[in-house]
């Protein structure tokens, strides 16, 4: 199937362990204008971030916008969006490694890894 691979970039935390709001660092260089978009997340926490990626994505014309996560957190309340794809769901704890951080660092972690 003919695709073409692209980036966006939007953070809430910042290298912070809460969020606030969202900074927009990377915004797709080409037109999502009548396509269809599949954003592939690390975390799905609150689903604040992913919510407002997947609206722009829907501003910008895509015609279809899917969502994939590697991790899904549990929590108490409903979340904004949900993913279409989930790797793994996890308790609502603070997770990090295989591209997640904690403050910044431990992204590489050979592993998913939960903080007490």
């Amino acid at each position: 199937m003919p695709l073409n691979i692209d980036a966006i970039n939007a953070s809430r935390y910042q290298n912070k362990t809460v969020g606030q709001t969202i900074e927009w660092i990377l915004k797709p260089s080409a037109s999502l204008k009548e396509r269809t978009v599949l954003i592939v997340d690390d975390i799905l926490d609150e689903g604040v971030t992913l919510k407002a990626i997947h609206d722009y994505c829907l501003e910008q014309g895509a015609s279809a916008v899917y969502s994939a996560v590697l991790v899904n957190k549990i929590l108490d309340h409903k979340k904004p969006i949900a993913a279409d794809f989930v790797g793994l769901d996890v308790e609502n704890r603070y997770v990090f490694g295989y591209g997640m951080d904690y403050k910044g660092y431990l992204r590489n972690a050979a592993g998913i890894y939960a903080m007490l």
